[in-house]
């Protein structure tokens, strides 16, 4: 058993903190938000996550998870600090440190005992070398320590299953022997490390994050290309997907990719790259695809109702991806916002991110069910692709709407059983029905 202390409790870090006292070490997760440590001690999280609630109260209840605002408290017995505090993303796109380098200072200044500082933040190439630099000069004595970057490659929704299941633990660090002790920690799940040094290891995150979000953004061209030619681009990604060396993950057309990570580390690394002389041209065309996807979808429903002042859209989801409701950088908010500015009136409905959305959308109608949504509305736009709008009764829905316009932005349903119930269906690259025609 290990003595952890995690520096942040938003995703990264209370999945971390609870994962790691779920493997048999004694975690203290430490946050400065008073309000987030009182919550957490009452069994209460910040955050949606399936699966989380009942590894936190396992694990509480058993005396290896703790939560405080204490540095002192959180660092007493510290043999390994997690930073896994927020980085977000500044004017020019590049990330924001402020919070990792308080977090390294607070370290620093109560270094009692040797220990190894992992970086788990999404952080800039050459950040571990900056954090390395603060501890020196800010610690009182000369204690031992080491500095390891250990990116994370946690999906939202899926986080649990994605630290208990991981691909590969990557590990960089100028000290082979912490990036090792670091690689113990993990053995409980049987997969294998990456080590490599520091900057290679920082590195592995932004390509890792930045070649996904360029495969969402290629698939949304061909989707735009296909509608423009009649094709179909779920076939096209079927038979795309099928040759093993693209495989057929990450290439679902619809709305493009939002959240906390993508939007932030492929600006992040287009201003890494621009201030070492680089020109990351192709970086930037993926971000400008896959915002225009979000136009797309208003230029469309402008197609079909014309004006859209003083009609009324529904919007079901807006959490940017199902099973969570994190809404930073969420297609529904600018969906919205353009909805809004063309005069509609809007209504929405989400299974879990509804308070979320009331702080950032104002003057929208969140309704109770989905139905409510469709009521009366002259079109209804699928933005989040939860499981229960799967399962509606469309049949209901389509006799309840004023007009039966509805923009499926997630290719959820068929073309052609939609068409054959009322609808004008729209969906996303789609440029052929069952029946050969277009729509």
């Amino acid at each position: 058993m290990s003595n952890i202390c995690v520096i942040g409790v938003g995703y990264v870090g209370l999945v971390t903190g609870a994962c790691l006292a779920d493997l048999g070490n004694r975690v203290v997760c430490l946050d400065v938000v008073q309000e987030k440590i009182e919550k957490l001690k009452k069994g209460v999280l910040p955050i949606f996550e399936p699966g989380l609630e009942e590894i936190v109260r396992r694990n509480a209840e058993a005396g290896r998870l703790e939560f405080t605002t204490s540095y002192d408290e959180g660092l007493r017995e510290a043999e390994f600090v997690y930073i896994a505090v927020g980085t977000p993303s500044g004017n020019e796109g590049e990330a924001d440190l402020s919070y990792v380098a308080a977090a390294a200072e607070q370290v620093a200044r109560r270094l009692a005992q040797p220990l190894i500082l992992v970086n788990k933040s999404t952080v800039p190439i050459g950040t571990g070398d900056w954090v390395a630099d603060i501890v020196h000069e800010h610690r009182a004595d000369d204690v031992e320590f080491a500095v390891v970057s250990n990116p994370e490659f946690l999906r939202e929704g899926s986080a649990v299953y994605d630290f208990t299941n991981p691909d590969r633990i990557v590990l960089g660090s100028t000290n082979r022997q912490a990036a090792e002790r670091v690689a113990e920690l993990y053995a409980p799940l049987q997969t294998r490390s990456i080590i490599t040094d520091l900057r290679t290891a920082e590195m592995i995150k932004y390509a890792s994050n930045t070649f996904l979000a360029t495969k969402i953004s290629f698939i949304n061209e061909m989707a735009n290309i296909c509608e423009a030619v009649g094709a179909d681009v779920l076939e096209v990604a079927r038979g795309m997907g099928s040759d093993k060396r693209i495989g057929p993950a990450f290439l679902s057309a619809g709305l493009g990719w939002g959240g906390s990570c993508f939007p932030k580390d492929v600006k992040a690394l287009a201003h890494i790259a621009a201030m070492h002389g680089c020109h990351p041209q192709m970086l930037r065309a993926v971000t400008e695809i896959n915002y225009d996807q979000r136009k797309r979808v208003i230029i469309k429903l402008r197609d079909v109702l014309g004006s859209l002042r003083g009609k009324t859209v529904g919007v079901l989801g807006l959490s940017f991806k199902p099973n969570t409701d994190d809404m930073r950088d969420a297609p529904a908010v600018e969906i919205i916002h353009y909805l809004q500015n063309e005069g509609a009136q809007v209504r929405a409905y989400d299974p879990v991110a509804v308070a979320s959305a009331q702080k950032i959308l104002k003057n929208v109608v969140y309704s109770e069910t989905p139905y409510a949504v469709a009521e009366g509305a002259d079109a209804l736009i699928l933005v989040t692709e939860w499981n229960e709008f799967k399962q509606l009764d469309m049949q209901r829905i389509v006799r309840s709407m004023r007009q039966p316009v509805l923009f499926d932005t997630r290719n959820v349903y068929d073309p052609g059983k939609m068409k054959a119930l009322g609808f004008i269906y729209r969906g996303i690259g789609r440029g052929y029905g069952h029946n050969g025609q277009t729509h």
